[in-house]
């Protein structure tokens, strides 16, 4: 009884993985390639853990999910993320293939990282004493990637979880310069949250090597926190765990800020 974990050393795989006996981590970075089919060796494989790093590249995730049910594997949790559900966004053929592909399946809607801050895209920025974002004076119910690797790993060992989609968020909507401003408190020094116009974002975003299309999308999803949308609350983790989701300040003091 193996589960296979997709993207097991991300930010969200890699917790997966420490909470799953007999896990089996597949990264590019351990020769697992999901542009190569060659390389998908299944064998004792129950359960599988999906995630798709490339949004330009989302059509592999369909086809492995096609492969993956011939093989054997009979339980399927998709990282996803808000509104793929509806037509045009690049996840929503993965959803339809995993609801469509006759496995047991979960589906997790996460809203924003936490660990966006510590580990992911803004962390330079935070390092540097100054986040430049255009999220105005938005925010988000920010969610603690501790808490999905909890709700993952009980979908992949657990049938109650069948056929459900889980929105998960953090308790409350926490803006940019008040997130901003606890992390600095907790490192003890200064670090400012600075909005920016989005066509300069773009701009930047593209100049440091990120292709325009992704470029535009997150610069889109950034600015709907500008205008005050993207803060709504879901019930994701209370549902799955019987908990309430951790706060941003319980994430921001268990975090090692350099």
């Amino acid at each position: 009884m193996t589960t296979l974990i997709l993207g097991g050393t991300g930010k969200t795989g890699r917790r997966v993985a420490r909470r799953i006996d007999h896990a089996r981590v597949a990264s590019r970075s351990r020769g697992f390639d999901l542009d190569d089919p060659a390389g998908w060796k299944l064998a004792g494989v129950t359960a599988a853990y999906l995630v798709e790093p490339d949004l330009q590249a989302a059509s592999r995730l369909p086809r492995f999910v096609d492969h993956a049910v011939a093989e054997g594997v009979s339980r399927l949790v998709l990282l996803s993320a808000p509104r793929a559900g509806e037509e045009g966004h690049p996840l929503h053929a993965a959803e339809q293939a995993v609801r469509n592909s006759g496995a047991a399946w979960t589906i997790l809607r996460p809203q924003w990282f936490a660990q966006n801050f510590s580990e992911g895209p803004w962390a330079p920025g935070i390092r540097e004493g100054a986040l430049a974002l255009p999220a105005g004076g938005g925010g988000a119910p920010f969610v603690d990637a501790e808490d999905i690797a909890d709700v993952a790993a009980a979908a992949l060992t657990d049938d109650r979880h069948a056929g459900q989609v889980y929105d998960l968020t953090g308790p409350r909507a926490v803006g940019f310069a008040e997130a901003v401003g606890l992390i600095a408190r907790a490192a003890g020094r200064e670090i400012r949250y600075v909005d920016v116009e989005p066509e300069a974002f773009v701009e930047r975003q593209i100049a440091y090597g990120v292709p325009g299309t992704v470029a535009r999308l997150l610069t889109g999803l950034l600015t709907d926190l500008r205008e005050g949308r993207g803060a709504g609350l879901g019930d994701g983790v209370e549902r799955a765990l019987g908990r309430p989701p951790r706060t941003f300040e319980e994430f921001v003091l268990a975090t090692t800020w350099a």
